[in-house]
């Protein structure tokens, strides 16, 4: 998915299981796992005291074994000390798995998300199916705790996502799918047999969807969205009929590391599990105690090489033709950066050259990304957002991790979704 996609998710905020791929097919071979220990690093390094806890992290962190131990008790505290009062339903799930994952008693926040649960429904038949994604976490994270009292709500979104005609995101049915896959492995003893029926239609549309984008290379709906489609189709009892490689997937993901295509530390989080064999239904199963107490040896980051001093320009246009937007412009400014600047620096530029360029930024757990333009300002109820595009081709990266090249034609569109 494009990064608005991914972004919006974060808004949301954003079982032991037993792969149906065998492990030893599909793993990360012993000459690229220093790969994989670098971006970790790179996604520890970046709990600090006054970052955002993000509780994606700190599941990735525990499955993965975490390296820096210190940033993982300073991102568990953080998280048990944090308001749940004005959480969504997806912020307060990802909480619980979080705690959950770090053997934490998740206390009343697990009572609060059952309640929430209970209380909910889809806001029309034909909701967004991005909507989903926050109840999908919460059926994950309830049912890891007490899937008896799970089954009837899980029935329930089961049979809501069952007539929503919405087509899925990829983030949403990866994890729709490892909340159904966690209830279907969990149906009590006795249970009418129609729940595991019910799971398991729903699980077989589900997968089908997901397999339709896998491309050629592996990757399944784009890069970033790669590691939980990985999850979901590494678990799910419903096979797809369209079959995967798990190896071509991992074969790309790797080559896509290599040429450092994950440096944010979100998009870390999501693909770090699947690298390391792991998916979320084993959050229950991280083993915790006086063993983590040992810190494992700390790979190193490669020195960064020599960069060119050389300057760049940007082509930048910023463009507002909504209708009913009181303001609306087409204006472009050709802005020179130090070449490998990210594109926040270009937008920084622009507005040190002309005030019409001024723009606002707010912290996500996917990093910065731009909320306001010449006061144009995004707004969740009508559905508006900042869109940054490279010629026509939305952006995959947000601005403080995307560099431009010379003479790119960088272009924020105010648009709907």
């Amino acid at each position: 998915m494009a990064w608005f996609a991914l972004y919006l998710l974060s808004r949301l905020w954003a079982v032991a299981g037993t792969s149906n791929q065998s492990q030893s097919s599909c793993s990360v071979p012993s000459a690229q796992q220093s790969l994989v220990n670098n971006i970790q690093v790179l996604m520890e390094s970046s709990v600090t005291s006054s970052a955002f806890p993000n509780p994606s992290i700190l599941i990735a962190m525990n499955l993965a074994g975490a390296y820096n131990l210190e940033a993982q008790k300073l991102l568990t505290y953080k998280l048990m000390s944090s308001d749940t009062n004005d959480l969504t339903i997806g912020q307060l799930a990802l909480t619980v798995l979080a705690l959950t994952s770090s053997c934490r008693d998740p206390g009343d926040s697990l009572s609060l998300l059952q309640r929430e649960m209970e209380n909910w429904a889809p806001s029309s038949p034909s909701a967004e199916a991005t909507s989903f994604y926050g109840p999908s976490l919460a059926i994950l994270a309830l049912c890891q705790k007490n899937p008896e009292t799970t089954l009837p709500i899980a029935a329930r979104f089961a049979k809501s996502l069952l007539v929503n005609p919405s087509p899925f995101n990829m983030d949403t049915g990866a994890i729709a799918t490892l909340a159904l896959t966690c209830m279907y492995n969990k149906i009590p003893v006795g249970s009418d047999e129609s729940y595991r029926a019910l799971f398991g239609q729903v699980l077989k549309h589900i997968v089908e969807d997901i397999s339709i984008r896998i491309k050629d290379n592996g990757i399944i709906g784009d890069i970033y969205s790669t590691g939980l489609a990985m999850q979901a189709l590494s678990v799910t009892p419903e096979r797809p009929n369209k079959e995967w490689d798990c190896r071509k997937t991992m074969n790309t993901v790797l080559t896509e590391i290599k040429e450092g295509k994950f440096h944010n530390p979100m998009a870390i989080a999501q693909i770090l599990p699947s690298l390391k064999g792991k998916t979320y239904l084993d959050v229950p199963h991280v083993v915790c105690g006086p063993d983590h107490e040992v810190q494992p040896t700390l790979p190193s980051l490669p020195s960064p090489g020599p960069t060119s001093a050389s300057s760049i320009t940007v082509i930048y246009t910023i463009n507002n033709q909504l209708r009913g937007v009181d303001l609306l412009f087409n204006v472009t400014i050709d802005v020179t950066v130090k070449r490998g600047s990210v594109l926040l620096l270009v937008l920084e530029e622009a507005q040190r050259k002309s005030p019409m360029f001024k723009f606002e930024t707010t912290m996500t757990s996917w990093g910065l990304v731009v909320s306001s333009i010449n006061d144009i300002a995004e707004n969740v109820n009508h559905k508006t957002y900042w869109q940054f595009l490279s010629g026509k081709t939305p952006l995959n990266e947000g601005i403080a991790d995307y560099v431009p090249f010379n003479q790119e034609h960088i272009t924020a569109n105010f648009t709907q979704y």
